[in-house]
């Protein structure tokens, strides 16, 4: 089933549940995933969906942080159960020794051995990473690897 169905069935469920929380993150992420479609005159796919719900959840992360910085705990957890209810549409995240395999595997079909060969790896990797593991850090670990 497309993701946006999953969205869909969740966000009924929620109301039938009376669950304010869930309800209210998950017309966010519709809304967010509409608004989208509606910018770059697409219906947006699976991985456009992920890369739509992985944003929203690196937002609210900056945004807990940020509140946490200011004092402001109230609003942190709030941040907090959104990514929660976020996360649970997006898949399993990989492992450290998962995502060394991957690049691994990536470096060797591409034949990347310096820091130039960084776009060809991550080009590699981020149709396979996608939603299941924090892109900067991919990012940091390629670069040592290369450097």
């Amino acid at each position: 089933m497309a993701l946006i169905d999953d969205l869909k069935n969740a966000q009924k469920e929620a109301m039938r549940a009376k669950n304010k929380v869930r309800l209210g993150t998950i017309r966010m992420a519709l809304a967010a995933i509409k608004q989208k479609e509606i910018d770059e005159q697409v219906t947006l796919g699976d991985s456009d969906i992920l890369a739509v719900l992985t944003k929203m959840v690196k937002q609210r992360q900056d945004a807990a942080a940020q509140y946490d910085s200011a004092g402001r705990e109230d609003l942190a957890q709030t941040e907090r159960t959104e990514i929660v209810e976020l996360e649970s549409f997006l898949p399993q995240p990989l492992t450290e020794e998962e995502i060394a395999a991957l690049i691994d595997e990536a470096m060797a079909s591409t034949g990347a051995n310096s820091m130039q060969d960084m776009g060809k790896v991550m080009g590699v990797l981020k149709p396979q990473v996608q939603g299941r593991a924090d892109m900067g850090a991919l990012s940091a670990q390629i670069k040592q690897r290369l450097g």
